[in-house]
Order: C-alpha cells, then structure tokens, then sequence
C-alpha cells in the first residue's frame, strides 16, 4: 500500500478568526475514503488559530503566538478526533521540529512511531511544536515539515491542499492569463527565491514555501501535488480516480 502524506495549511482550516468547520469536516471524509487504499500520514496546521478562539492574543508577538499554539494544540486533535470518531478513525498527535530530523538515531525514533501507528490502523497527526520551536515557527514553515516527513518516513507522494489551487507560470491574482502548469519536474531559483507573502493572518507561507518543499522532493526523487483544500475534487481525481485533472504535480 503506498503511504501519502496530506499536509494542509492554515488558510484553509481556518476562516475569520475560528476553525473552518465545513473544510476540516469535507478533509476528513477524504481521508476516510484514501484509507482504503493508501496510508496517510497527516500534518495540520490551524493550532494557533483554535488557540485563538479561546484567547485573543496579538498574534505578532512569538510568545503570543506559542502560547496560542500551546492553548490550540489539543483543541485541534479533539475536534479531529470528534470526526474522525464517526468514520472509526483513531487519530493521534505527534509534534516535532526540524531538530528531529537532524540526525539518523533522531529519524528512526520518529519513524518507529509512526510505523506502529500506520501498522495499528492509527492516523498519525503532525504538527511543529509551535510552543517551542522558535526558528520554525517564524518561518512557519509546515510545507517544510511536511516535505521532511514525507522523505524520512518512506512516504511515496506528498499532497499539499491550499489556497493555492495549482502552481501558475505567473501569478494568476494579476495576470488573467495565467496558465495552471499541471506537471512540473524542475524550479528555477528565482522563483525559490522570491519573496514569501502569506494570504491569512494565520498563514505564514504561500507559493515560495511550497516550491521549497517540492524542490526538496524533488533533489530526492519523490513527489509532491499541489491541490487546493477548498474544492478537493482536483485532489480526489488524482488519487482516487487515476485521472490529473487540475492541481500540479512536481516529479
């Protein structure tokens, strides 16, 4: 069975200031139905904006922003887990850094953990641990992670669900001529380079963080989808039906 990491950002999972219900509920009935024929493995942004439901604290401010995370954290995995409960799904929390993937003892912990989880029919939910990670949470870099944890724990395909529908070969917000670039197998540094803006008060990335990701990938020999998680009909095609209708794939 091949094993999948979906990681999904923040700009979907949250909506004026609260946890968007109706996208987290529909990314759920999609896990539900990969299970069948894959392994996934999860990694969810959206703590620091459940933390926020409970807290209004100046999210500006990092230690705001950690103890956001802190007070999100087991909000998130128990709204998760509320919906998963319906489909029979036992989902569990790990939280890590890019320090745990910094040496070969380190990733093995990791993946042991991971692999008795999948072994046991359990849903691995990652996240950075937001309330300690310091460099990575100014980077706010989960489309690093993601692309780590699909490297070191032997998955064969990431899928990022965004805002971002599909990687464009300019900016389709000012060019109406934009054009979806549906395969992609190299990325030109100026485009990695470029600067990074976010489209939500709780997303800190955008298209240049998920090029880094699939530039990772890519030097590596995996592969990564890019969809989006407000309409996942492109990402249920691609891996439910065989058939690449929208989105991009970067192999």
């Amino acid at each position: 069975m091949k094993r999948l990491v979906i990681k999904v950002g923040s700009a979907v999972l949250t909506e004026q200031n609260r946890i968007a219900r109706e996208r987290m509920q529909n990314l759920v009935n999609f896990i539900s139905d990969l299970r069948g024929k894959y392994e996934v493995i999860l990694v969810s942004s959206g703590a620091v904006a459940a933390g926020y439901t409970e807290l209004k604290l100046d999210k500006k401010i990092l230690a705001n922003k950690q103890a956001l995370a802190a007070i999100g954290q087991p909000l998130l995995l128990h709204r998760y887990k509320k919906k998963f409960e319906a489909f029979g799904i036992l989902p569990s929390q790990i939280l890590v850094t890019a320090s745990n993937f910094n040496s070969p003892a380190q990733v093995e912990v990791a993946k042991n953990a991971i692999n008795t989880l999948l072994s046991n029919n359990v849903l691995p939910i990652i996240n950075e641990n937001d309330a300690t990670a310091i460099d990575e949470l100014v980077l706010g870099d989960n489309d690093q992670l993601s692309a780590y944890a699909t490297y070191y724990f032997d998955a064969d395909l990431l899928v990022i669900l965004s805002d971002i529908d599909a990687y464009y070969d300019k900016d389709p917000r000012r060019h109406d001529d934009a054009v979806v670039l549906k395969d992609v197998s190299s990325i030109s540094k100026e485009a990695l380079n470029a600067e990074t803006t976010a489209h939500t008060s709780f997303a800190t990335g955008g298209i240049v963080t998920k090029l880094k990701a699939a530039d990772f990938l890519l030097q590596r020999d995996k592969k990564m989808f890019l969809a989006s998680g407000f309409d996942l009909s492109d990402i249920r095609s691609y891996l439910l039906e065989d058939t690449h209708t929208g989105g991009t794939l970067f192999k």
